[in-house]
């Protein structure tokens, strides 16, 4: 579906106004900005004048006031949840569920988080969680996490080994033998995904949890979860890649190991939906980079979407939708063509 006549209309007021754009700063403006820096250095905003044109630089002082606007409602109610030892109004304690936890220490990081988590309301109200990168539970402070790690025996996930590949490992943990870490594992994901909805019915799933080893233990790096019997083929429920591992492949690797499950188990795999944004992203540049080294090495006249879905295990349904996205698939004289440009 194309653009509508409104959008159109937008986008020419928008071409028209960054007609105005300059080709660059003056050497005068250029001086002014040396000049600027050397006295004020990061104290305070560097001279946006002339870089672009008014448009752009009216739209990023919206965004950047709002921005501001919003980093100040974080700090009223991280005051209001932080308090001074008073008993809480009303007011205060419905600040303070709003917050929820704001950063959780795992491991040597800390970690902004990003949604909200349905952990105990004890530990929500905090606005801080500890947590033990190795077994997942959870607790109220620095303190109690250092006695809990001084006796706490576990140094990787439980179940077994099924995957090792130099410091990288993939463990198959069973929600049903090992329910208390799946459950600790999925109220730690939500803090980080939007969408997800399991948290304590773990059971029927089973838990395929990376991680990455040195001589401490294995730190976790993400997991992806499926159903043990799924009635729609789904190869993934539920799949993240740690924060502070993201933008290293992580995630493209968890993603391409449940397609290998399903190879294996000799079936046809697709996520299951809705996927978050990050999650489309990074399916559609698995499915992408698999279908056009697949392309890449057909060299027949006829191509069968049928037979692409049964060497790579991908569902057609996500092979056609990747060759839409980048535009190679064509309805022409009754027949779907699949365009692959030399």
């Amino acid at each position: 579906q194309g653009p509508t006549e409104k959008q159109l209309r937008y986008r020419e007021k928008v071409t028209e106004l960054r007609k105005n754009r300059n080709a660059g700063p003056t050497e005068e403006q250029k001086q002014k900005y040396i000049e600027h820096r050397q006295t004020h250095a990061m104290s305070r905003e560097p001279l946006l004048d002339g870089l672009t044109s008014p448009y752009d630089l009216e739209l990023f002082r919206r965004a950047q006031t709002r921005a501001c606007l919003d980093m100040e409602q974080m700090h009223l109610r991280g005051a209001a949840c932080d308090g001074d030892g008073a008993l809480p109004g009303a007011a205060v304690v419905g600040a303070c569920l709003e917050a929820g936890i704001r950063t959780i220490v795992f491991g040597r990081y800390e970690l902004d988080t990003w949604y909200h988590s349905p952990y105990p309301e004890e530990y929500t109200r905090l606005g801080k969680l500890y947590v033990c990168e190795f077994c997942l539970k959870y607790m109220k402070s620095p303190t109690i996490l250092r006695r809990h790690m001084a006796k706490c025996v576990w140094k990787h996930p439980p179940g077994d080994e099924i995957y090792r590949n130099g410091t990288v490992s993939v463990f198959e943990v069973d929600g049903k033998k090992n329910k208390t870490y799946c459950q600790n594992l999925c109220l730690l994901a939500k803090l980080f995904l939007d969408h997800k909805t399991l948290y304590y019915d773990v059971e029927p799933f089973l838990f395929y949890v990376m991680t990455e080893g040195d001589n401490a233990g294995c730190h976790l790096v993400g997991y992806f979860s499926k159903e043990k019997n799924s009635f729609l083929n789904y190869n993934v429920s539920c799949i993240l890649t740690m924060p502070q591992f993201m933008r290293q492949g992580y995630g493209k690797m968890l993603i391409e190991f449940s397609y290998l499950l399903s190879k294996m188990e000799d079936k046809i795999g697709s996520p299951e939906r809705p996927l978050s944004d990050l999650g489309l992203i990074s399916y559609r540049s698995y499915w992408k980079g698999v279908v056009l080294r697949y392309l890449h090495g057909f060299h027949g006249k006829e191509i069968s979407i049928k037979e692409i879905s049964q060497e790579t295990a991908i569902n057609p349904a996500d092979i056609v939708s990747t060759l839409q996205y980048l535009q190679m698939l064509k309805y022409w004289k009754g027949k779907h063509l699949v365009l692959k440009r030399q």
